[in-house]
């Protein structure tokens, strides 16, 4: 995968807890068994782009997996979700913290699905 010049996974990966690690690695995965995926990593987060734009981001930290999926609607009511934000006219940049595998469960799974389709050009349609 591409990865941007000066940082990549393996700066984000540096020093954090084992779990973590592990962690991020299993939301990775999720993220990319959806195909055409690829990595674009800046110093703040490592971001996954799709066919057409970039659909969610994360990394490790010392309490787990932070990150955020764009979707076409806000998550509101999961504990998962910190915060739910309006980005342009149809997308929602959605907030998340994984802090352990359990939590990466259907609903989880279901939101990586909807963040993809973004990555596809799901908002563009009419």
């Amino acid at each position: 995968m591409p990865e941007a010049e000066g940082w990549t996974v393996q700066d984000h990966l540096r020093g954090q807890p084992e779990e973590s690690v592990a962690l991020f690695r299993a939301v990775e995965a999720m993220i990319l068994a959806h195909g055409e995926v690829v990595h674009s990593v800046s110093k703040t987060t490592i971001t996954f782009k799709g066919p057409r734009r970039g659909f969610a981001g994360a990394r490790p930290d010392r309490r787990g997996v932070i990150g955020y999926l764009d979707l076409m609607r806000p998550l509101d009511a999961d504990p998962r979700i910190g915060s739910a934000a309006p980005y342009g006219r149809r997308l929602f940049v959605n907030h998340f913290r994984i802090h352990s595998a359990d939590e990466l469960d259907e609903t989880f799974a279901g939101w990586v699905d909807e963040a993809y389709a973004v990555g596809c050009g799901a908002h563009l349609g009419s």
